[in-house]
């Protein structure tokens, strides 16, 4: 295989689930045949030193298509003799790609998420992409919903199906949980033997604290859980701006004493918070009359390869990630009364629950590991044969 630079603004140690992709698909490639360039993140040195790839940052934590981005790729593909060049997300730094042709590079893959599909409703943006698509020998989608909104500005012949894959071995019903948390200190919080208040079922949230994750809508559904599944506990993982808004919320509930929001975790520990949970449940919703939007969602997959039955919101491609009535249900995740009925309906009837869990994580070992994933984005990394 020749040598492939991928440029991407989504690299860890930054956190997210485009991030974990793109590492992801890196780590499907032989080490001596490709190179990262990528912004700087807290952390990013000792991570690097981890990596049998190099990496090579970018001094701001954000890479746009300007001069020094282009300048400094350019001279990358030229210096390491790269016939392929990815673009962990097509929009915007896609608009590099006739600088690299230029200085080298035959073949340009694009790989898109919820965003570009956003863009696609958008009429200035819609052209911006439009042009980015134009640049791409393949520009990749995860699912029906994206694929059809792409199609309306790139060519379908151009546009070929790639999703994350999740890693079965690591997201399991075997890992053992993370060590006992701590109480969150509200009013009769006392732990039980797995560090979290109360000794009820737990619903587990992994995800980014943003808006279209749907945590708050999950708070507010909560009342009607605990008054259906007394003792029953809410664990919210991960960091984000919408923090402190959601730690308001659940002190104008009055639900210290059964949510907790353990702030940022490191991403290995994210298995055993998993398997801290009876459910997971991360009811996204669309935003901004189309523009925030849902891409597919990794976590309802690692959900279920832990053996968790998995809750999803109806947003974008979401659906996509669970097989409803099977391995979990969707529902309208902007709606608290429908997440509380789909949380009392699992919580209420454990044998069901496992069993879609056990279906979960059947489906996921069976149709989304990395061993799949990874041949296809080989094959899709090869230069065109000119006669």
């Amino acid at each position: 295989m020749k040598h492939t630079l991928v440029v991407t603004n989504d690299f860890p140690p930054r956190q997210g689930g485009i991030q974990s992709f793109v590492h992801g698909l890196v780590a499907c490639l032989p080490p001596g045949s490709v190179t990262v360039y990528a912004p700087s993140w807290p952390g990013c040195e000792d991570f690097d030193a981890r990596q049998p790839y190099p990496v090579v940052r970018h001094p701001t934590s954000l890479m746009l298509p300007g001069r020094a981005v282009a300048r400094r790729a350019a001279a990358l593909v030229a210096e390491l003799g790269c016939e392929t060049v990815v673009f962990g997300a097509a929009a915007p730094l896609g608009l590099l790609a006739p600088r690299l042709r230029a200085a080298g590079a035959r073949r340009v893959v694009m790989l898109t998420h919820g965003h570009e599909a956003s863009w696609a409703r958008v009429p200035v943006a819609r052209r911006l992409l439009a042009r980015i698509g134009g640049h791409a020998d393949v520009v990749t989608y995860l699912g029906e919903y994206t694929r059809r909104l792409l199609a309306t500005v790139i060519p379908e012949e151009k546009l070929v199906r790639l999703t994350p894959g999740v890693d079965t071995e690591v997201f399991s019903p075997d890992v053992r949980r993370v060590r006992p948390l701590p109480s969150p200190g509200g009013p009769g919080a006392r732990p039980g033997e797995d560090g979290l208040p109360g000794g009820g079922p737990v619903v587990v949230c992994v995800s980014r604290l943003v808006p279209r994750k749907g945590q708050d809508t999950l708070i507010r559904a909560w009342p009607r859980v605990l008054r259906a599944v007394p003792g029953a506990r809410l664990l919210l993982v991960g960091g984000g701006p919408y923090r402190r808004r959601l730690e308001r919320l659940v002190a104008s509930l009055g639900l210290r004493s059964s949510i907790v929001l353990t702030g940022p975790v490191d991403g290995a520990d994210l298995p055993r918070y998993f398997a801290l949970g009876d459910v997971f449940a991360m009811p996204c919703r669309t935003r901004l009359g189309g523009i925030d939007v849902e891409g597919l969602g990794i976590v309802y997959l690692e959900a279920s390869a832990s053996g968790l039955p998995v809750l999803a919101g109806s947003s974008g491609g979401a659906p996509d990630a669970v097989l409803p009535g099977e391995t979990g249900l969707v529902v309208d995740g902007a709606s608290p009364d429908a997440v509380a009925d789909a949380l009392v309906e699992l919580l209420g009837d454990p044998a069901r629950a496992r069993a879609m869990g056990a279906r979960g994580r059947a489906w996921a070992a069976r149709e989304w590991s990395w061993e799949r994933v990874a041949a296809r984005f080989t094959e899709l990394l090869e230069p065109a044969q000119t006669p």
